[in-house]
């Protein structure tokens, strides 16, 4: 999958990546699961994906400056040597059966933690290892990567032995992060960023500096400013949305729980399908007119998902809805880095998703609240929410231009 024309360096990040999406695709199946498990609260559940994403509200910024400071390869490997100590604890935990609701969210809390820095890490080495022009193809093998480890092999694997052993994955997932931190440490010196690839010695700012010029960048672009709170708001439509989709599946859909990796197969089929096209379609259309009908059709499709309660509707929704998100995720990404200057990646990158996903958790209680009305109204209402932003939007979405023709950035 990956595409040998974009470099060694890129196929060797690729690679490495690969490895961490294979314990991200377990983690991401197996939270809600242990949590219907242990409470059959709506609004305990909820609390799975606010308390995962928590944790970009607070260090974020903080994991970004460490970016911009640090050799990117070794956050990479320590982000991901954490992470297998808490799938490893999680692991005893569940074996010795001490696991209760609170010491999961405690779990995930300190593994979104680490996340930011992987994160952040992860797309500030793409950059550096590929040409401008080649950064849609670039991230679109990223994430279309993500998708196939995670959706196609993790989670059906993982709802599967569910049944059989909890243990099993969860063991796998910890192996997976180990394995990924140790191919992080053989990437290219190019990985390392721009700040330590060149052996140049950057002067010490003071954090709350780096804090402001982080936000300085993105509040006087006017391009990234507009687009950084419409962004904003379009995920807090989605979160409250998808907050309780695993009840929503199980309970209102009917299906077992043994298949719920397997219907969540239909998120995977349109993520991978948004990737691939997303590269294309920006070649004919442009990028504007891409990511503006992606990210209206991300919305509709959650709201028909509510309208019409089918196990087929819910699959084509979510493929729809999946695959929008996906093409939007890889201009946007792509966009970022074409206007960001590489020195600065790290703590705008941060800040950006401070806020971005700083709202995710907010989302997630609203929907966790909105269920204990009717467990389709998070749908209609997040949904609804994130359609209406999506169209008011809409003619400055239209008119962003392609990633290569942005001026360099000094």
């Amino acid at each position: 999958m990956a595409d040998s024309s974009l470099g060694s360096g890129f196929r060797n990040v690729f690679v490495a990546n690969l490895g961490s999406s294979l314990a991200d695709g377990i983690a991401r199946v197996a939270a809600p699961l242990l949590a219907v498990r242990l409470t059959d609260d709506p609004l305990l559940i909820s609390g799975i994906a606010a308390v995962a994403l928590l944790p970009w509200l607070f260090f974020a910024i903080p994991a970004g400056i460490v970016l911009d400071r640090i050799d990117r390869r070794r956050a990479l490997a320590m982000a991901n040597a954490v992470r297998t100590v808490l799938a490893v604890t999680l692991f005893v935990l569940t074996a010795t059966g001490a696991l209760t609701i609170w010491w999961l969210y405690a779990v995930i809390f300190v593994y979104g933690a680490f996340e930011t820095l992987y994160d952040g890490a992860i797309r500030a080495v793409v950059p550096s290892l590929v040409e401008r022009h080649n950064l849609p193809r670039a991230n679109s093998r990223v994430e279309a990567g993500e998708i196939v480890v995670q959706n196609f092999a993790a989670a059906p694997f993982t709802s599967a032995l569910f049944a059989v052993s909890v243990l099993i994955p969860l063991g796998i997932g910890a192996l997976g992060y180990a394995v990924a931190g140790l191919l992080a440490l053989w990437l290219p010196l190019a990985a390392a960023g721009a700040h330590r690839a060149d052996g140049a010695t950057r002067e010490r700012v003071p954090w709350r500096d780096e804090v402001r010029q982080g936000l300085r960048f993105i509040l006087g672009n006017p391009m990234l400013r507009p687009l950084w709170f419409l962004s904003t708001v379009v995920a807090l439509g989605h979160s409250a949305a998808t907050a309780t989709l695993v009840l929503y599946v199980l309970d209102r859909l009917g299906v077992p729980e043994a298949l719920f990796g397997v219907f969540m197969l239909s998120m995977a089929l349109g993520g991978i399908v948004g990737a691939w096209v997303a590269s294309p379609a920006k070649e004919r259309f442009g990028a504007g007119p891409v990511m503006a009908v992606a990210s209206l059709a991300s919305a509709l499709a959650l709201v028909a998902i509510g309208v019409w309660p089918t196990v087929v509707g819910g699959a084509v929704g979510l493929a729809v809805s999946s695959g929008a998100v996906t093409a939007w995720n890889v201009l946007v990404m792509s966009l970022r880095q074409s206007i960001i200057p590489s020195r600065l990646l790290g703590r705008v990158h941060g800040t950006w998703r401070t806020l971005l996903w700083g709202v995710v958790p907010l989302g997630s209680v609203i929907g966790g609240l909105l269920a204990r009305i009717d467990l389709v109204t998070p749908l209609l209402v997040g949904g609804g929410l994130a359609a209406l932003t999506s169209l008011i939007g809409y003619r400055f979405l239209y008119s962003l231009p392609d990633p290569e023709d942005v001026p360099v950035p000094a």
